[in-house]
């Protein structure tokens, strides 16, 4: 079965369709994690989103039941250079082609990923329409031109839990902002003593307090932080209150909330392996990345530092309060995918919270 990716520049890629029949539409990003693809397929951060595996060999150790960041997938569209058919892993119970046609996903392989990555990173991310129904190159074209920016779509409560939840712990309690959580922060949590209530991304600070948290986190999850305006209002009102942590869009949503602004990336952060130093002790951490928008440094108040940036571009990675126990990441401290370099966080944190409680 063939299918084709059709971007909105006018470019078009046919190749062969694996996974689900169908067509979808999107923003094609790209990812250059040579492994993870499970976790980039469930994580509800590339919602909305046709994503691009730069490494040219994906599925060979096949998909298992462990590894999965949530409930299923939230990927538009999945497109590799070379999809395996017959993977060889212990943990394996299915191939991936297998998983995405149970998601309702449609693949593309065969293509040159390494000329659509270099595409998007000349020319920024764009629009783009994946389909096996139709293969006519200016029909997909003039779907793609038609399709919705990323900015203005209401991902993240497709994306998020609509009604609270507790994951039981002893030692302390963190209410924890689903705007698209990956289960991995929940465990990190878990595995230091952490109660964990997930609660919806629309809770007011009013609802949260009444939680009793000893800290809040605010977590990743897809889109435009403009479009959450309500998770900054919240997360206004919570400073100075309690321990506070944001990850990823928590990091852009606390920004908002101290009176920055954030733009878009000409083509984003996504994998395994961007280098992130910490400007205080000049540490260079290796971390996972998965991120559209950036805070602009320059519009914080001055009680609020950068405390990491971006070895590759000086984007801003970290934001600390200087005074109250707040800070924030752009990366992902509980990888998955990727390196355990920056779980010391998730340590901070609960040190943050022992120190407020004594």
């Amino acid at each position: 079965m063939r299918a084709a990716l059709a971007l909105e520049d006018g470019t078009v890629y046919q190749g062969e369709a694996f996974g689900a029949e169908g067509e979808n539409w999107g923003e094609v990003v790209f990812n250059t994690g040579m492994t993870g693809y499970q976790e980039v397929l469930t994580d509800p951060s590339y919602c909305g989103q046709i994503v691009v595996m730069t490494y040219p060999l994906i599925g060979n150790y096949g998909v298992n039941d462990e590894d999965s960041e949530s409930r299923r997938s939230f990927v538009r569209g999945f497109v590799v250079r070379e999809v395996c058919d017959t993977p060889s892993n212990w943990r394996s119970r299915r191939s991936l082609g297998a998983y995405l046609a149970s998601q309702g996903v449609t693949g593309l392989a065969g293509i040159d990923t390494r000329a659509l990555t270099k595409r998007l990173r000349r020319y920024g991310t764009m629009r783009g329409v994946l389909s096996t129904l139709d293969l006519d190159p200016e029909s997909l074209v003039a779907k793609a031109r038609a399709c919705p920016q990323l900015t203005g779509q209401a991902l993240v409560p497709e994306v998020a839990t609509k009604k609270p939840y507790i994951v039981p712990g002893s030692k302390f309690r963190v209410v924890l902002f689903d705007f698209g959580v990956k289960e991995n922060i929940i465990r990190c949590l878990n595995r230091r003593g952490g109660e964990v209530v997930v609660v919806p991304p629309q809770t007011t600070a009013e609802e949260a307090l009444k939680y009793a948290p000893d800290g809040v986190i605010l977590s990743n999850g897809p889109g435009d932080p403009v479009d959450v305006r309500y998770a900054a209002d919240a997360a206004r009102e919570l400073i100075g209150k309690v321990p506070l942590l944001g990850i990823c869009l928590g990091h852009q949503v606390l920004g908002l909330a101290f009176g920055g602004r954030t733009y878009k990336l000409k083509f984003g952060h996504r994998g395994v392996n961007h280098p992130v130093k910490d400007v205080v002790s000049g540490r260079v951490y290796i971390t996972s990345h998965n991120h559209g928008f950036a805070v602009e440094g320059e519009s914080l108040p001055e009680e609020v530092y950068v405390s990491h940036v971006n070895v590759n571009d000086g984007t801003v990675e970290g934001l600390r309060h200087r005074y109250l126990p707040v800070f924030s990441v752009q990366y992902h401290p509980e990888a998955s995918p990727g390196t355990n370099d920056a779980e010391y966080l998730f340590d901070e944190f609960v040190a943050l919270i022992e120190r407020e409680r004594r």
